[in-house]
C-alpha cells in the first residue's frame, strides 16, 4: 500500500537552527539527533500502525487484515467453504467473533454517538429521534481514536494482554520510538495509557484521509458531471427508485444530505432493528450458547432502555457491491438477497424465501422491536426494481474498487 509519506526536506530546513530558536516543526516535539524520521506525520505514522501486525499476541493480525485496503476494508478472508467469511477469526488462528467485520471506508463521517434528531430526506416517516452515530455497529465507542483503541487487547481479536504490553511492542521499532516523541513528546513513553492513547489517536487520523473515503465512484463523477448514467439504463432506474418518496423506504434510513450532496455517505446512522434472522453457520461455529441473543444497541453502556434490543447501526452504502457478506452478521451472501429480504416484509410480497437457502427467511433474533413503521413503507419491487437497485448501489463503488464487482446473474449493462 502506497505510504502517505511526506518527508522532511532536510536540505531546505536547517534542523539545527530550528532548535536553537525553539521553533516546533511540526505535531508536540523538537528536532533532535534521532532525525530523520520515518513516521513524520500522525497520518503517516497511523498507517503503518494499522498494518503492523507485531501489535497482536502472536504477531499475526493488524487493523489491516479485518480492515484490507485492498478491498474495501473488509476481512476478505475466506472461510471453510470457499466463500468470504461471515466474521473474523482473531490472532490466536481459533477465536471466531459474532458480528460480521463492517468496512471502514467512509467510517470517519460516523457523527460521534449521541442522542439526537435526524432529517430525514425522500421519505414519508418523520423525522428520527434517537440514537445516532459511534463506531462499531452498536455505537459503543464514540469516536474513530476509541474504535481504534479495541481490537488490540480484545481476547478474541488481536489478544495483547493490556495496553502496556502493546506499548512495548511499539518500542521495538525505534522508528516508532522516534515518532511518538516528535509527535507527542519525549515523555510519551512515561505513561502506557498515554501512548496506547497516542497509537489510537495517530490510527483515527489515518482513518481520516481520503485513501478511506475519496469520493470517486460513478455517482460521484456524476455529480460532478464526469460521468452520466444511461437514461435507459438499469442503475439510472434503480437510482430514481432509491431517492423515490414514493415507491421505496431507501432513502429513508440511507440518506444522510439532500440531494446531490457531494459528500453522501449514504447511510443516516439511525439504529433499527430490522428483523434479521440468527446466523445459524456462524453460531455452530464460534461456540455461542443456544440462548445467546446479540443485544445490539443494548450492548452500548451508554443506552439501558430495552427498547434499544436488536438494533444496528444504519451502514453505509458505500463499496457496498463488493464487501458482502451483508447484515450484521453476514448472514446475507447478495444484495440481491438484501433486497429481496427487504421487500418481504410489503404486503403481497412475492419474495416469501431467502434465494441463497430455498428456505423462509427465519424469525428475527430480537422479535419485540422490529422497524415495521420503516419497513412496511414503499411498494411491492418487481425483480427489475430489485435488480436496477443493484445495479444503482454499484454505482457507489470507489473507481479503485470497479474491478472487484461481480455481476452475480445481474447484468446492468450501463
Amino acid at each position: 500500500m502506497k505510504l502517505l509519506t511526506h518527508k522532511l526536506n532536510h536540505s531546505s530546513i536547517n534542523l539545527s537552527v530550528a532548535a536553537v530558536l525553539g521553533i516546533a516543526l511540526m505535531g508536540c516535539g523538537t528536532s533532535s539527533s534521532k532525525d530523520p524520521l520515518v513516521f513524520e506525520t500522525k497520518a503517516v505514522l497511523g498507517e503503518s500502525l494499522y498494518s503492523d501486525v507485531n501489535l497482536s499476541l502472536n504477531r499475526t493480525q493488524s487493523c489491516a487484515t479485518c480492515h484490507n485496503p485492498e478491498v474495501g476494508f473488509i476481512d476478505n478472508r475466506l472461510d471453510a467453504d470457499g466463500q468470504t467469511s461471515a466474521v473474523s477469526l482473531g490472532d490466536d488462528g481459533i477465536s471466531l467473533g459474532d458480528r460480521n467485520t463492517p468496512t471502514a471506508s467512509y467510517a470517519r463521517f460516523s457523527p460521534d454517538f449521541h442522542i439526537g434528531t435526524k432529517q430525514r430526506f425522500n421519505s414519508q416517516q418523520p423525522d428520527y429521534v434517537g440514537e445516532l452515530g459511534g463506531q462499531f455497529v452498536d455505537g459503543r465507542e464514540t469516536d474513530l481514536q476509541g474504535q481504534a483503541e479495541g481490537p488490540p487487547t480484545n481476547p478474541i481479536e488481536m489478544g495483547m494482554a493490556d495496553k502496556a504490553s502493546v506499548v512495548a511492542r511499539i518500542q521495538e521499532n525505534e522508528d516508532y520510538v522516534n515518532a511518538f516523541e516528535f509527535l507527542y513528546g519525549e515523555d510519551i513513553f512515561a505513561n502506557s495509557d498515554e501512548a496506547y492513547s497516542a497509537m489510537a489517536e495517530s490510527i483515527a487520523v489515518f482513518e481520516k484521509t481520503d485513501e478511506f473515503s475519496p469520493f470517486d465512484s460513478k455517482y460521484d463523477r456524476f455529480l460532478k458531471g464526469e460521468y452520466l448514467y444511461d437514461p435507459l439504463s438499469k442503475s439510472a432506474a434503480g437510482k430514481a427508485l432509491f431517492f423515490s418518496q414514493q415507491f421505496t423506504n431507501c432513502a429513508t434510513c440511507h440518506q444522510l444530505h439532500p440531494n446531490s450532496h457531494p459528500q453522501e455517505t449514504f447511510s443516516s446512522y439511525e439504529y433499527h432493528n430490522i428483523g434479521v434472522p440468527v446466523n445459524d453457520t456462524v453460531r455452530l461455529s464460534n461456540g455461542k450458547p443456544a440462548n445467546f441473543v446479540d443485544q445490539g444497541l443494548l450492548d452500548n453502556e451508554a443506552v439501558s432502555e430495552n427498547t434499544a434490543r436488536g438494533k444496528f447501526k444504519t451502514p453505509t452504502l458505500r463499496n457496498v457491491a463488493v464487501t458482502g457478506p451483508y447484515m450484521h452478521n453476514g448472514v446475507f451472501r447478495e444484495l440481491k438477497t438484501v433486497m429481496e429480504f427487504y421487500d418481504h416484509f410489503l404486503t403481497n410480497s412475492e419474495h416469501v424465501t431467502n434465494p441463497e437457502t430455498g428456505e423462509s427467511w427465519g424469525i428475527p433474533e430480537v422479535e419485540d422491536n422490529v422497524a415495521s413503521t420503516e419497513l412496511e413503507d414503499g411498494r411491492k419491487l418487481s425483480s427489475s426494481d430489485i435488480e436496477g437497485l443493484v445495479c444503482f448501489l454499484r454505482t457507489l463503488t470507489d473507481a479503485r474498487y470497479e474491478h472487484l464487482i461481480e455481476e452475480n446473474g445481474i447484468a446492468c449493462l450501463e
